[in-house]
């Protein structure tokens, strides 16, 4: 008789494509990608980058309510996106803004979402970075954690009873989200039904404040893979080459078996968990500053074009300006744009609007004609 545990295997391997200088280790790994596409991969990177500094300074000016950075994952969004078929499903948690850009999702949609003016796709009913694309084929994010991945498995068994099915779906999730029962459920629906989707775990180590130290036993999140009957691969999530390859690897497999894969990124959150929380109450500056500076993905990218001969310092601090410059510029126009019509609120959850919600349409119409100096009426879209 013998007990197992945690101890009694060989952790899985984490895939690499470069090193900290943006050399490639292996040659017969470098992914086969053209001049423009490794550029346009880089610049979403840069211009995600921007985009997060500026909306973050934005919120602490209480110019938006909220926002979420995603300083050192930008890698995972990237080189992901950059492996899937435009019309692939993606089901996103909250920090794969790099994805919803790579897609086609402009500048201006999603700073036009987070101050929820009137041109934002949700009429200001989400919070700020609850972004969505029906025309990009991404489901609009929800809160709650977890709750994505279930919902993914069911759009992945929908394509897998599609004739001739080339689609595949992409679950974005954190560690933190794989301790909630709906990934457990998940995992287990998606090999129980051969479903073709990719489960791609965010692991930057921290849940908000709790360390993955303190979330589980075990090595890590890709372990639960092989106990589940999903086939497994651990990536490191700052090497953008290597996520493209194994993204690439996992939709050319779930695609041509019906079979699930999980992906276990690993990262670093380098940003707070959100502009509501304080990071430097439970890590040290010195933990922040290794990652910033010796596992940066976007520096090993940049050294890797420019060892291609891609990319140079000037070009670097043109397109640098131009993507500030396109974020300050946008937030501009976003926070002159008046705010939806209040009505919105009422409309637009059920077919026919039922009474009691047509009670409360009148009620308040009444109310905002007796007190109309109480309400900024004029900084909202009118009938």
């Amino acid at each position: 008789m013998k007990f197992f545990n945690e101890t009694s295997y060989e952790p899985i391997p984490i895939y690499r494509v470069m090193d900290n200088n943006g050399q490639i280790i292996d040659k017969n790994e470098e992914p086969n990608l053209d001049k423009a596409t490794l550029i346009n991969m880089y610049k979403t990177m840069v211009q995600l980058s921007h985009m997060d500094k500026i909306l973050y300074e934005s919120q602490r000016q209480g110019r938006i309510s909220f926002y979420m950075t995603n300083y050192g994952e930008e890698g995972i969004h990237i080189g992901s996106a950059s492996a899937l078929s435009p019309k692939d499903l993606v089901f996103s948690q909250y920090r794969e803004v790099g994805v919803f850009l790579y897609r086609g999702m402009t500048v201006t949609e999603l700073v036009n979402q987070c101050y929820g003016n009137c041109e934002d796709p949700g009429k200001g009913r989400q919070m700020p970075v609850h972004y969505g694309s029906k025309h990009h084929n991404m489901v609009t994010i929800s809160s709650p954690l977890g709750t994505q991945m279930p919902q993914a498995v069911g759009a992945a068994y929908a394509y897998k009873r599609v004739p001739n099915n080339d689609r595949c779906v992409i679950c974005y999730f954190g560690d933190g989200a794989a301790s909630e029962g709906d990934a457990h459920a998940a995992f287990n629906f998606a090999a129980t039904l051969d479903c073709p989707v990719i489960m791609l775990c965010r692991n930057n180590g921290y849940a908000i404040s709790t360390p993955t130290s303190e979330q589980y036993r075990g090595d890590g999140i890709a372990s639960r893979g092989p106990a589940l009957g999903l086939h497994t691969l651990r990536v490191d999530g700052t090497d953008t080459l290597a996520v493209h390859n194994a993204v690439k690897r996992a939709r050319d497999f779930t695609v041509a078996n019906n079979k699930p894969v999980l992906i276990e990124a690993m990262a670093y959150r380098v940003g707070h968990h959100s502009t509501s929380d304080d990071s430097s109450a439970y890590r040290s500056v010195e933990e922040i500053q290794k990652w910033t500076k010796d596992e940066s993905p976007l520096q090993k990218f940049k050294l890797y074009l420019e060892h291609k001969g891609y990319w140079d310092a000037e070009t670097e601090k043109a397109w640098s300006k131009e993507a500030r410059d396109t974020v300050v510029r946008t937030m501009q126009e976003a926070e002159k744009k008046k705010k939806p019509n209040w009505k919105e609120m009422l409309e637009d959850v059920y077919y026919e609007m039922p009474p009691r919600l047509q009670k409360q349409m009148k009620q308040m119409e009444e109310h905002l004609k007796k007190y109309p100096e109480h309400y900024p009426l004029n900084q909202h879209e009118s009938d």
